[in-house]
């Protein structure tokens, strides 16, 4: 019995000291691009440290940034373009963290595909011939989410097709009250084409299945809900701005998904 309480004793108090190595962790060290919003551009001050910057600190993780306050899913290409440029193929994994100002601007949803009706050549246990058959394209339009997204990881997965590439989904957003010609409406309000910020969230999830891109959903894991004045507290302003988080709300999304990112692989 006592050995046991040693063992016991001894496992609790490794836990601190495993707690600060993190160098077992898959993404240690590695070179990671950043793209997206204002919630990555390092010029936007609702923070101090964004997430990046604590996931350099704990994983020594090398961040190429490349988010923008104010962009959409169309401007993926223009921020891959600028890291080929800047770093050819020298970078590890990209993160693509956007969507919340396609909805605020009230991009349509749109589709995925369009369809037509196509012969092509088939056959199981008989000779190949000719058969009908739907055949589906990737919209590929600058005027839908969903057509953005396609564009957007059409042309990263085509530059960097040996590399990670990992989307993030929108996280949850209420009022932000920056002057008379920028003032954004809470989530639990429709956007100016009649969707709720939930579309744009599900069509990023669906986005992994549609172009093999593992999805990590903030929205969900990262716990950060401002709508509550409970939670106001992991944001810039209560008052003004519970659209951009604080340096706490960049911790505790650094924090999930530090966890994450331990189960999806760098690819040597």
């Amino acid at each position: 019995m006592k050995r046991i309480l040693t063992i016991l004793l001894l496992a609790v108090l490794a836990v601190p000291a495993m707690a600060q190595d993190l160098s077992w962790h898959p993404w240690q060290g590695k070179r990671v691009a950043y793209f997206g919003d204002s919630i990555t551009d390092p010029r936007n001050n609702g923070s101090k440290k964004k997430y990046w910057g604590f996931l350099e600190d704990w994983l020594g993780i090398t961040p190429y940034v490349y988010g923008r306050s104010g962009r959409q899913w169309n401007d993926i290409p223009r921020q891959a373009r600028m890291l080929q440029e800047e770093h050819g193929d020298s970078v590890d994994a990209i993160l693509i963290f956007i969507g919340t100002n396609d909805y605020n601007s009230g991009v349509p949803i749109g589709e995925w595909f369009t369809e037509q009706e196509e012969q092509v050549m088939a056959g199981i246990h008989e000779s190949k011939h000719l058969v009908d058959r739907r055949h589906r394209y990737p919209v590929m339009s600058d005027s839908t989410y969903r057509g953005r997204i396609n564009i957007a990881l059409d042309c990263v997965k085509r530059m960097y097709p040996t590399k990670q590439i990992v989307l993030l989904t929108p996280i949850h957003r209420a009022e932000f009250y920056a002057n008379e010609k920028n003032w954004q409406p809470r989530e639990d309000y429709t956007n100016k084409c009649g969707e709720y910020i939930d579309a744009y969230v599900q069509s990023v999830k669906e986005a992994g299945n549609i172009w093999a891109v593992p999805v990590i959903d903030l929205n969900a894991l990262c716990g950060l809900y401002p709508l509550m004045d409970e939670m106001a507290r992991y944001f810039h302003n209560a008052e003004n701005d519970r659209l951009h988080p604080n340096d706490e709300g960049h911790v505790r999304m650094a924090q999930t998904l530090m966890q994450q990112l331990m189960s999806l692989p760098i690819f040597e």
